[in-house]
């Protein structure tokens, strides 16, 4: 028979174990749902269901209006969260959590305005004009998760299950003790938990719905029948009190018998689950466009004053909330989330209300004692007989303390659903509902580390493919376009030029190899060792050094015309040079013999066969003398560096007609210059002593250079031809040092 025969048939299953402890119900199931007052500050998680934190939409400073959007996701698993009231985003940073672990979450600081005002809203008035898949984004978009305490994204499962769903089960069995949300909810608001179960039965498109009730509420069965008035589109299934019934496999198996196969869903059977308050929520945000921001809280314990059931906007922050109900704070007695059975001890009571909070359980010393010590095992069986999904805790409790994990998966440790019988029925107080929970968390940090590497191993393998393929590519495009050019080359000039570079390629590698070959050559010393030949290196070397020495050495000894040409010029110039200072020499002593003889300036100076008329003034002479030995001084200097140079041998002096040899070593033509500036100065010396007499004469003297060299009339003639000489003989020995 399969889910449907067997629900049809009306009969009730039993499943294995559970227990029925005291219900504890009537404290806060006697007054209808009541509206909690509006706080100044709200903090509201960005995550709060099983899933993914969506992305920010708002920053701080921004004002928002009640029901905006404060995050949105990339997929139906990263559900939106909305603001509580109308307000100012004062702070967006981490907060208490409601978690028992006590960790900080982040959370956005929303300070209230006090007018509560919506944003925009569109309500829907007949959902038959929508397409299912477009209630399945508007669910999305509200925000709306499972209630009952699982808190998974109803958009998620829906999707997931659509078209595979035979029954829906609406689950209204609210099994533990002391929390009466769901029982007040289907009696206050039934009309609206039918429509948005008919609503779930649009999406589905399943054959059978049914809204299970466990028999201890009788008021919330009268209230739905009412509701339907007899319709048949929609069972009620009052099914007997027992904990944990409310558990969806347990519920399962009551209605059908059936049961879920470890590690799948419930669709793979064609069941689907939701519960009462999602359904309820489902009709608000589908017609009212209403955004998830307030569930009912039922807030029970001999510790409030004022037990029930209140409308609490997400967000608020559970001290201030239970101030509202006359909370009596002692530190000696904890306030719990949840039920007795699977809530948690609240860390911090400054941590805000989630949709995950269903109840606030605050007892005294009448139903809470501390925990008695953990002892050892004892083996009674006890937490197996009542394990309502057939595990072994006792096995499980010593693999998690053992952080065995492979041996936690084997004995299907995920199949808990943590519903507390085995820590409630244990002798020895052993928590095993914490170390079971402990060693979930463990396994399930261990496979997400494992699926993210398995991740990025796909996509570096996907990266590497795709990186091969655009090479392949590449290549082939560029095997083409060479093809294609070799082809045209071929046309044009009858030789392949890729053929041809192939060649010059493999002959160039042949000589380096051998080149190589020969660079390795080695010896043997007399001891035997092993060292390189470098011979042939440094036979090169010398090789190369000898032609540069050579080269040198015939730029030098080049007997070029040019470089004749200008040795001969530098030669003339230095002759030259030699003349000036002589006739400078000549005319010295001219002017001394003038000076003592004091010869009548009517005289004349026959030089060769010219003549000119004498200085008629001998102080004019005189100082016409010093002149010249100034200027015949600088002379000297000047052909001091002159003869330094370059003078070859061969070259000859000229003196009037003559010619006479020049000396062939340069150090002779220095030491003429030297003897011509000692007279110099000695002719200076009897100048200056004739000017100190004050004699005036005139006279003359008849010199000969060779029978031929005229005679200087006028010292400074003399100094004007030795300044002449000074100058070629400057400008010769600066090309000489330019040919040099």
């Amino acid at each position: 028979m399969d889910v449907l025969a067997r629900f049809n048939s009306g009969k009730l299953w039993d499943f294995k174990g559970g227990i029925h402890p005291p219900e504890c119900k009537s404290q806060s199931n006697q007054k209808p749902i009541r509206r909690a007052k509006l706080v100044d500050h709200f903090y509201i998680p960005v995550i709060q269901h099983a899933g993914e934190a969506g992305n920010l939409l708002v920053n701080v400073g921004d004002y928002v209006f009640k029901g905006q959007p404060l995050t949105q996701g990339d997929g139906l698993r990263a559900l939106p969260v909305h603001a509580s009231t109308s307000g100012f985003i004062r702070a967006i940073a981490p907060y208490a959590s409601a978690h028992p672990s006590g960790l900080m979450t982040r959370c956005v600081h929303l300070e209230a305005d006090g007018q509560d005002q919506w944003g925009e809203r569109h309500p829907l008035d007949d959902f038959l004009t929508q397409t299912p898949e477009k209630l399945i984004e508007k669910l999305y978009q509200a925000g709306v998760a499972g209630l009952g305490g699982a808190v998974f994204p109803t958009a998620a499962k829906l999707h997931s299950a659509e078209k595979q769903v035979k029954l829906l089960i609406i689950n209204g069995a609210e099994c533990e003790p002391y929390i009466t949300c769901d029982d007040r909810l289907m009696r206050d608001y039934a009309d609206e938990i039918i429509e948005g179960t008919r609503i779930l039965r649009y999406i589905l498109r399943p054959e059978k719905v049914v809204i299970a009730v466990e028999d201890n509420k009788p008021e919330a069965v009268k209230a739905l029948r009412d509701v339907l008035q007899g319709a048949n589109d929609i069972d009620i299934r009052v099914i007997p009190t027992k904990y944990p019934s409310g558990a969806a496999k347990q519920l399962i198996q009551i209605l059908t018998g059936m049961e879920v196969p470890s590690g799948q869903r419930s669709s793979s059977i064609g069941v689907l689950m939701q519960n009462v308050a999602t359904a309820f929520a489902v009709k608000r945000a589908i017609m009212d466009d209403e955004p998830l921001i307030e569930r009912v809280v039922t807030l029970t314990g001999d510790k409030v004053g004022h037990k029930g059931n209140y409308w609490v906007r997400l967000g608020t922050p559970i001290y201030s909330l239970l101030q509202q109900v006359d909370y009596q704070y002692d530190e000696r007695f904890p306030v719990f989330m949840g039920g007795p059975m699977m809530g948690f001890i609240l860390p911090d009571l400054k941590a805000p209300v989630t949709k995950m909070t269903n109840c606030l359980l605050a007892p005294d010393h009448f139903e809470y004692a501390p925990p008695a010590s953990e002892q050892s095992c004892i083996r009674c069986s006890a937490c197996s007989d009542a394990c309502p999904v057939n595990l072994m805790p006792q096995q499980l409790y010593w693999f998690a303390r053992s952080e065995d994990h492979e041996k936690s998966e084997q004995y299907a440790l995920r199949d808990c659903i943590e519903c507390g019988l085995c820590a409630y029925v244990c002798p020895s107080h052993i928590p095993l509902i914490q170390y079971f929970r402990q060693e979930k968390a463990k396994i399930w940090e261990i496979q997400q580390k494992a699926k993210q590497a398995e991740e990025a191993k796909q996509r570096f393998e996907a990266r590497q493919a795709r990186l091969a393929h655009e090479e392949q590519e590449r290549k082939a495009r560029a095997q083409k376009a060479m093809e294609a050019r070799r082809q045209e080359m071929k046309t044009e000039q009858g030789v392949d030029p890729v053929q041809a570079a192939l060649e010059r390629l493999k002959a160039k590698k042949t000589d380096t190899a051998h080149s190589e070959k020969l660079a390795i050559k080695t010896i043997v010393t007399e001891k035997g060792e092993v060292l390189p030949d470098n011979s042939d290196i440094m036979a090169q070397r010398k090789a190369r050094r000898l032609a540069r020495q050579q080269q040198t050495e015939n730029s030098h000894d080049s007997p070029s015309e040019t470089r004749q040409e200008s040795k001969s010029t530098d030669n003339k110039s230095a002759v030259a040079a030699a003349i000036a200072r002589a006739k400078a020499k000549k005319a010295a002593k001219a002017s001394s013999a003038e000076e003592k003889n004091e010869i009548s300036s009517n005289d004349t100076q026959s030089v060769g066969s010219e003549t000119e008329p004498v200085a008629e003034n001998p102080r004019k002479a005189a100082i016409a003398a010093a002149i010249a030995r100034a200027k015949a001084k600088k002379a000297a200097q000047a052909s001091s560096a002159v003869e330094k140079d370059e003078i070859s041998s061969g070259d000859t002096l000229s003196v009037g007609s003559e010619t006479e040899p020049v000396a062939e070593d340069p150090r002779k033509a220095a030491i003429a210059a030297a003897i011509a500036r000692a007279k110099a100065k000695k002719a200076a010396q009897a100048s200056s002593a004739v000017e100190k007499e004050g004699v005036s004469s005139e006279g003359k003297t008849t010199e000969a250079v060779d029978n031929s060299a005229p005679s200087a009339e006028d010292p400074r003639k003399a100094a004007i031809a030795a300044a002449i000489a000074r100058a070629k003989a400057k400008k010769a020995a600066q090309a000489n040092n330019h040919d040099a």
